[in-house]
């Protein structure tokens, strides 16, 4: 499949009627739906073969949507503020205190979720295009390799997905860094494309 000429008018209307995309981000390759629908976001986890115990994180168009989703600890304001100005949009995925919009099963009925704006103009549009806010995670069968690349992707998957966009290679092809600032106790549950080294040079030890 070549890539496509996208419609992203089109490719909103269908997230929004519940259907599922497999598309490029600048980190790995993701499969994701809209959070408004539930049953979309169980859709998910059943084509991935995942488990419910396994929290997806929500992709953000613009850093303006952090807001609509979750809560920013006061006192982590300030660090926050720094990691995104200079992290965003790339590999930082941020833990924070989840809000009402944020279905329980998105999160494993948990209290916290992760953000993140990717640093790819084809997966921020497709994103807007959904409404800003799209829970995703890698497009792959739970427990087999994640897919880098659009050769990457496991056809047995994409057969279970609606819409598909060829977005070639990711640019980075590291999955991104999660940093839990839900509360004062700041710590990294993943490295990954952005180091702890590199954190800790723009909001000091962790």
């Amino acid at each position: 499949m070549e890539k496509q000429k996208l419609n992203y008018e089109k490719i909103g209307t269908e997230l929004k009627n519940g259907k599922l995309i497999i598309y490029p981000t600048d980190t790995v390759y993701g499969v994701g739906g809209v959070i408004t629908n539930e049953e979309t976001i169980k859709n998910i986890y059943r084509v991935k073969d995942r488990s419910f115990s396994s929290p997806l994180i929500a992709l953000v168009s613009s850093a303006d949507k952090i807001e609509d989703i979750a809560f920013i600890n006061e006192k982590n304001r300030k660090k926050i503020e720094i990691l995104i100005k200079k992290f965003w949009p790339g590999g930082l995925t941020i833990i924070l205190e989840s809000k009402k919009i944020v279905p329980p099963v998105m999160i494993s009925n948990g209290k916290t979720v992760g953000v993140r704006m990717p640093d790819h103009e084809v997966a921020l549009k497709i994103i807007e295009s959904a409404g800003g806010i799209l829970p995703t995670t890698s497009a792959n069968i739970s427990g087999e390799k994640t897919p880098r690349s659009f050769e990457e992707l496991d056809d047995e998957f994409k057969n279970r997905i609606d819409i598909i966009v060829n977005g070639g290679v990711c640019p980075i092809g590291t999955a991104s860094t999660i940093i839990d600032m839900s509360s004062e106790n700041i710590k990294i549950l993943r490295e990954g494309a952005i180091s702890q080294k590199q954190i800790e040079m723009a909001i000091g030890k962790i």
